[in-house]
């Protein structure tokens, strides 16, 4: 203990009082100021002593000890008098606060209340823990140095070794709630210069010590600047990297501009601080949002350390280098220093330093610094490394060591200082950017725009171009999305990467709401005009990251008689002619896959009956480079028929004939050609009749491209290899056996991928209020499951936070895209909706409860009340049915002009009473946002609410037979009876069971217009039985389809198709008639 104090002591006298005193603790009584002064008269010490005490009593003799001060909590009346009497003085703690600086010697303080009030004027004791108050005599206390004594030596070495237990201890509470959490920290090396690689072993092995993953890519010297800043872009793009240097100096052969690299960095992986944009935001004093470099770093942690108040002192900083005195210089100015810097040819250098509280060196000159040029008592930080050679190399700082710690207060040493808290400081700046991917998400710095509201509202189209967009990428950086995560195509439209998922996968999702409807009329219920009036409420009024997941269109009812589905009026997608036409390609690709699977099917068939064994598996496996190879489609095939991968020339004439023939049966074939728009006359077409296909011609369709299984697969899929392995497992037709033939058999499902892989990713669009949208797949609300893609709403669950809302639709009413949305969506997504908003329009309600259905051009309904409350059941049931997966439901009345006071009261109601949690008026067509704020309000309120309880549940299990699925949706969902199976759905159930299909969920394939087979049969149907005629299956999308009733698969158009309207300005080349 005695070593401790006396290494903290400045000179032999304080070491002789510090052990008499520990010493008088020891003994009754303690020591007394009597006592003191007869021991420093013995010792011919007694001048200007100053000693804290608690209180000094009556029984005090100063009379010996004339020059000593006093400072204590309390003095009594005698006391004060006797010392006054003989000559002494009794301070206040200001005073002493005040004299201290100027040459008292020693403060002592001993308690804890004496310490408490200590620091309120010295501040905290150097190391000594807050909460360690009770030991500060023990501790050393505050020791006030005069100039005659020796600096502080500031171990960095200590210190650096605290700091990374602190790391330590950090990371092991960070990593309790996030298991996964593995910070990571990328080391680039150019070349093999021995000094490099000595730092380098120094930061792998703190990085090993404190937990940290770190790698080193060690580069060869002969690299050029674009394959280096090429494999730093790889760094940036890789998720599980948190931080990455470039070890400098570059030892390359080859002329590299070391700027261009360190600025290659994603700025928030430059752990080293040294980008332009970590440059420029400490210069702006931007601290919090900022990587400091980690040398400035380690100074001023170790300037804390001493205890200084840097507030207010004056500072200068020796060296300008953008590595060490340039950053210094800022950060010490943000922690409201005064600063001044020079370098080595700076005039009248000693003068400067001179007039230093804090001097901080870097300026790369051994012994630069003398102590005559240090002003008494001023802190050093010394951030030299130098090698001198004399007797033997050794090493030294910009500072004349052995001079300047007879000045100085407080110095560091070389080495043992800056050095360890820089490798240190580098650890920190790592973990802290591992975390930062852990933090939850901030509030969007959005832009949103005030659309000024016309009435009558102007068209759709007129109202999207009268409003420019921000540029994509500027909305994709608002919302969390990095450059390189983002591929634009064109000024408002990109695709976002699947990367996101893994730089987000530690951040919680936010919470999920389904809008869907009650059974709607021809022209819709409003669905996405909901949607997106409610993710631009919760954006722009309740500052609530929200994002809108939308499907993609078809070009064929764009052009057909429904028009566009990019929402309207002031709640819709823009540009919506970008929306409407084209997007990305995605429903090209979709088409191209879908059409080159077709033609795959019959140019088999074509070949297998035209050739013999022998030559076919000649033709598939041909010789290239003299020798024959399987591809890796084929050796799928080959893994299928259970025969080993070999040689192709191994295979004997039974494999051969196994591998080469699929036997595939016509009549059996299902996969359909598509094309992206309505057209009845390719309902039933005959392909093969040209002479060169020798007569073999056969009977097949076209459906519309939405209905392709490859549409469902792209909205169902989880990634790419998942992508793959669903491609491949599309059943194409059934062998002459009975067996599914599928994708991968004909070798085709990797060219498939090749097609679809681009599609994968979401298209990023934005509102006309300039908040975000995902709009990704679209498959067939009927045939299919009707939802938009699983990775847009997994990628924009993370992207809006904890705090956030992702809102998305399910096509057509409840009883379809709900269902199939939960029982199809959900269970292979793993999601599961915290809330449901059902819409809900008069005209739908009247429709429902008997009044006739309008024509497109009416834009009035009924006004008859008793319809709104007959239609007011339609509503109920699918209230109902949502409550049977224990989802809870808040309805939102899509507002018209012709709305009655009456008609809203009946619906609030009747829903209210059928369990809603409430019911909203909603005017997103008129007013944009703002017609959606008490919806957004609604939906705010019950997702907190049912975070917490909300319980989802399926409507079934996997492990029930296909009958069994079938007859619960129809008897829970549709309200039928039983369900009534034709001779043909009764040989399929058998079929798709034997092949081993029965476990996949069912998808409906049933109008949209009624909760029965029967589209005109309005209402709430019952009594009925439900016919189901067939069962197929869709093995890529992962489900099997029952059709109930005539469902048609290629739309056709009408008599007055909605491309009447639409044509080119040819000045502005904007698309005119679009809706």
């Amino acid at each position: 203990l005695y070593s401790f104090l006396a290494r903290r002591s400045g000179s032999k006298f304080n070491k002789i009082i510090l052990k008499r005193l520990l010493m008088a603790r020891r003994h009754k009584p303690p020591l007394s100021l009597r006592r003191l002064a007869n021991f420093m008269q013995r010792k011919g010490r007694n001048d200007k002593i100053c000693v804290i005490v608690g209180t000094v009593t009556n029984d005090v003799r100063l009379y010996r000890v004339p020059k000593l001060q006093v400072c204590a909590l309390h003095v009594t009346e005698q006391a004060r008098a006797r010392i006054l009497k003989a000559g002494g003085k009794i301070l206040t703690f200001d005073q002493l606060a005040l004299r201290a600086p100027k040459g008292e010697n020693t403060v002592l303080v001993q308690g804890p209340r004496k310490a408490r009030e200590a620091e309120k004027h010295f501040g905290p004791a150097p190391g000594v823990p807050h909460s360690h108050s009770k030991r500060m005599l023990f501790d050393g206390g505050w020791q006030l140095k005069t100039n005659q004594e020796m600096a502080v030596l500031i171990d960095g070495k200590k210190i650096a070794s605290q700091l990374r237990q602190k790391i330590r201890d950090h990371l092991s509470t960070v990593k309790s709630e996030f298991p996964k959490f593995n910070p990571k920290l990328a080391i680039v090396q150019v070349g093999d210069r021995q000094d490099s690689n000595v730092y380098i072993r120094n930061k792998l092995k703190a990085a090993d010590e404190i937990g940290i993953s770190a790698q080193l890519i060690k580069l060869s010297s002969a690299i050029g600047e674009f394959e280096l800043i090429d494999r730093i872009e790889k760094l940036n793009t890789d998720p599980d990297v948190h931080g990455i240097i470039v070890q400098l100096p570059l030892d390359a052969s080859a002329e590299i501009d070391a700027e261009k690299v360190i600025n290659s960095i994603n700025f928030e992986k430059d752990v080293d601080g040294l980008t332009l944009h970590n440059a420029g935001r400490l210069a702006r004093g931007e601290l919090e949002n900022t990587i400091v470099p980690c040398t400035p770093k380690g100074c001023l942690e170790l300037l804390k350390h001493t205890g200084i108040n840097i507030s207010g002192k004056h500072c200068v900083v020796v060296g300008r280098s953008r590595i060490v005195g340039g950053p210094v210089s800022a950060l010490m100015l943000w922690q409201n220093a005064t600063v001044t810097t020079c370098h080595s040819k700076t005039a009248n250098l000693a003068e400067f330093c001179q007039s230093a509280d804090i001097l901080i060196v870097a300026v790369g000159r051994p012994n630069l610094i003398q102590g005559s040029w240090i002003k008494p008592r001023a802190v050093v930080i010394d951030c030299g490394i130098n090698v001198v050679e004399d007797d033997a190399k050794r090493l030294v700082g910009d500072v004349e060591f052995e001079s300047a710690k007879q000045v100085a207060s407080f110095i560091t040493p070389v080495p043992g200082g800056v050095g360890p808290m820089t490798v240190a400081m580098l650890m920190s700046n790592t973990v802290d950017a591992a975390c930062r991917t852990l933090k939850r998400v901030k509030r969007w710095p959005l832009t949103p725009y005030e659309p000024v509201l016309k009435s009558p509202v102007p068209s759709d189209l007129e109202i999207s171009y009268s409003h420019k967009p921000i540029s994509i990428d500027k909305l994709a950086n608002s919302i969390g999305l990095l450059p390189h995560e983002v591929e634009q195509y064109g000024k408002f439209k990109a695709k976002v990467s699947l990367d996101v998922l893994n730089r987000y996968k530690e951040q919680k999702n936010g919470s999920y709401v389904i809008v869907t409807s009650m059974s709607p009329p021809s022209r819709g219920a409003g669905k996405s005009t909901i949607v997106i009036g409610l993710t631009q409420a919760l954006n722009v009024y309740l500052k609530t990251n929200s994002f809108a997941c939308l499907r993609q269109p078809s070009q064929g009812p764009t052009f057909g008689m429904k028009g566009g589905a990019a929402g309207g009026g002031y709640s819709q997608v823009v540009p919506m002619d970008e929306f409407n036409l084209h997007l990305t390609g995605d429903f090209h690709a979709i088409v191209a896959a879908t059409n080159l699977l077709a033609a795959a099917v019959e140019a088999r068939l074509f070949h297998e009956s035209t050739s013999s064994t022998e030559a076919l598996y000649k033709r598939l496996v041909p010789v290239k480079h003299g020798q024959r190879v399987f591809t890796d489609n084929q050796l799928s095939r080959l893994e299928k028929l259970n025969i080993r991968p070999k040689h192709p020339d191994q295979l004997n004439p039974e494999e051969r004939e196994q591998f080469s023939r699929l036997n595939i049966d016509s009549g059996t074939i299902t996969w359909n050609r598509v094309v992206d728009t309505n057209d009845r006359f390719l309902r039933l077409v005959t392909v093969g009749q040209s002479p060169s296909e020798k007569g073999h011609s056969r009977q097949c369709r076209f459906d519309i491209a939405a209905a392709s299984e490859i549409a469902a697969i792209l909205a169902l899929t989880t990634g790419l290899g998942d992508l793959r392995r669903r491609l491949g497992r599309i059943v194409v037709a059934n062998d002459f056996q009975g067996r599914p033939v599928c994708a991968d058999d004909l070798s085709v499902a990797g060219a498939l991928t090749a097609l679809m892989k681009d599609a994968l990713r979401p298209n990023l669009m934005q509102t006309l209020q300039g908040t975000p949208v995902f709009v990704h797949g679209g498959p067939f609300a009927n045939i299919a499951h009707g939802n938009s893609s699983i990775l847009a709403d997994w990628i924009a669950l993370k992207l809006v936070g904890q705090d956030g809302v992702v809102v998305t639709e399910a096509g057509f009413g409840a009883d379809v895209g709900f269902e199939k949305f939960c029982n199809i969506k959900c269970r292979t997504s793993g999601l599961c909706a915290n809330v449901a908003v059902v819409v809900v329009t008069m005209e739908a309600l009247k429709l429902h409860g008997g009044a006739p259905e309008p024509r497109p051009t009416d834009d009035s309904s009924p006004d008859l009340l008793a319809f709104v409350e007959n239609g007011c059941f339609n509503m109920i049931r699918h209230i109902e049915n949502i409550h049977k997966f224990g989802t809870p439901v808040i309805v939102a009345v899509n507002k018209y002009s012709t709305d009655t006071t009456a008609e809203l009261d009946v619906v609030r109601r009747e829903a209210l009473r059928a369990g809603a949690l409430d019911v909203v008026v909603c005017d997103q067509w008129a007013k944009g946002g703002l017609g959606c704020v008490e919806l957004a309000e609604a939906v705010s309120k019950a997702v907190r609410q049912q975070k917490s309880t909300h319980s989802f549940k399926l409507l079934y299990p996997d492990q029930w037979s296909i009958k069994e699925k079938i007859e619960t949706i129809a008897k829970e969902i549709y309200g039928a009876d039983g369900v009534e199976f034709t001779v043909d759905a009764e040989k399929a159930l058998a079929k798709l069971t034997d092949q081993g299909f029965d476990k996949l969920p069912v998808c409906m394939a049933k109008t949209q217009k009624s909760f029965s087979n029967d589209p005109n049969w309005k209402g709430v149907p019952s009594g009925y039985t439900l016919p189901v005629r067939d069962v197929q299956v869709c093995a890529g999308a992962g489900f099997l389809y029952a059709l109930v009733g005539e469902i048609q698969t290629m739309p056709g158009l009408p008599i007055r198709p909605a491309f009447f309207d639409i044509d080119v300005d040819l000045e502005t080349e904007f698309v005119k008639g679009l809706f």
